[in-house]
């Protein structure tokens, strides 16, 4: 099973990156589960036609009892894939990575991954600081592998440095580790120079580059990801190179062990 998290600064197009890349497994018959795990609960929303799944957060403050089946907190959004939003506090009161740790915990109690048995899970998540709740898909051992999305503006790497220290306190207890880097272009001066300077100096790979395009946004706007709206296009093939990438090396894993 492949199990990626995918960190970056808050709006650096992580949900975007995510839902495109869960689209590409999608497409080649992956059978794939979606987590948000934001405050926000968006990260799904464009597999789903733009209309949310009901955070598990927001689920168990208007329910007396927790949800006795997944169906309960989850959509099936494009292409079969199963979309969950971890959902936060009511803003202003608590803690938003709880959110997510009660949401982890709840899916287990569920058997989520034992009745669904997917061959991907990706988890969306904020990744500003990497502390409590939102480092639990990496210390937890929920994901084995994170891809950090950045472009190459001072505060998204300045982030991209700081999550990539945090799984690196993790790698003694062989929890997950850095796959590479999501350059998720913003047309920032010499860019391209900036994000590979980090990439050399944090001994990361870049795994996709993806051009800042209007199709995202075009498609977005429609409530689709751009793999669904043009499979064709040269972004939607950026994130089905990535997918392809990822599938060759757990295969190759497999056949080593």
């Amino acid at each position: 099973m492949i199990k990626i998290a995918i960190y970056g600064k808050g709006g650096i197009g992580k949900s975007t990156c995510t839902a495109n890349l869960a689209a590409a497994f999608a497409k080649m018959g992956k059978r794939v589960i979606q987590i948000g795990c934001d405050p926000k609960a968006d990260s799904t929303i464009n597999l789903l036609g733009g209309k949310p799944v009901t955070p598990v957060m927001n689920y168990l403050r208007e329910n007396d009892d927790e949800p006795e089946s997944i169906d309960e907190i989850s959509k099936i959004g494009y292409g079969g894939i199963l979309c969950i939003e971890t959902g936060g506090p009511t803003p202003g009161l608590g803690c938003a990575g709880r959110g997510i740790i009660t949401t982890f915990s709840l899916l287990e109690e569920l058997k989520l991954f034992e009745k669904f048995k997917p061959d991907v899970v990706l988890y969306d998540v904020l990744g500003d600081v990497v502390c409590g709740g939102f480092a639990a898909p990496i210390r937890e051992g929920y994901a084995s592998q994170v891809l950090i999305v950045t472009s190459g503006e001072k505060m998204a790497l300045y982030a991209a440095d700081n999550i990539n220290r945090a799984v690196k306190n993790f790698e003694d207890r062989s929890y997950a580790r850095v796959r590479g880097i999501i350059m998720n272009r913003r047309a920032v001066e010499n860019e391209e120079e900036k994000v590979r300077a980090f990439a050399e100096s944090a001994g990361l790979e870049i795994v996709a580059d993806i051009p800042r395009s209007a199709d995202i946004i075009r498609y977005e706007d429609m409530g689709m990801t751009v793999v669904e709206g043009d499979p064709e296009c040269e972004t939607a093939g950026r994130f089905t190179a990535l997918a392809r990438k990822l599938i060759r090396e757990e295969s190759k894993e497999n056949s080593d062990e």
